[in-house]
């Protein structure tokens, strides 16, 4: 009886621990709650932080911006959110590179016009020097 006992436990354990976040996972994770923050916080600073010098931010109007592009119509307010949240969440790693899809849901405020969003959106973070940048990303309508 020991031993079947035994052999349940360590199955458990087994199959919960192959469900475990990696560090990577972790680490891209709080990444993204990072980068969350600083888009609807419009904190200049902590975006430039996140985002790779190549960023390519596309918009699922198929409007694509740089990083500088990217930064400056969240700072100025011409992108602006009053909340923002990342729903549904993936995350897969592959050595140095992530890919995090999620739902986007916000309430805008773009240059004083109010609105709501919900949008599919895939982002690709690469890892330089220890630190996960945005390289890319990629929205896109959802079915309705």
């Amino acid at each position: 009886m020991k031993k079947i006992l035994t052999m349940v436990l360590l199955l458990v354990l087994s199959v919960s621990q192959s469900f475990a976040a990696t560090p990577n996972q972790t680490t891209v994770e709080q990444t993204v709650e990072s980068l969350r923050l600083a888009m609807l916080n419009a904190d200049k600073a902590q975006l430039e932080q996140l985002a790779s010098t190549n960023l390519s931010y596309g918009h699922s109007n198929a409007m694509v911006e740089n990083k500088a592009e990217f930064v400056d119509a969240i700072v100025s307010g011409r992108s602006g959110f009053t909340t923002l949240a990342f729903q549904d969440q993936s995350i897969i790693t592959d050595g140095d590179t992530a890919i995090v899809r999620h739902t986007f849901v916000a309430d805008t405020n773009n240059s004083g016009t109010i609105g709501k969003v919900k949008i599919g959106v895939m982002l690709v973070f690469k890892n330089a020097d220890g630190e996960w940048k945005l390289l890319a990303r990629q929205a896109y309508k959802l079915p309705q």
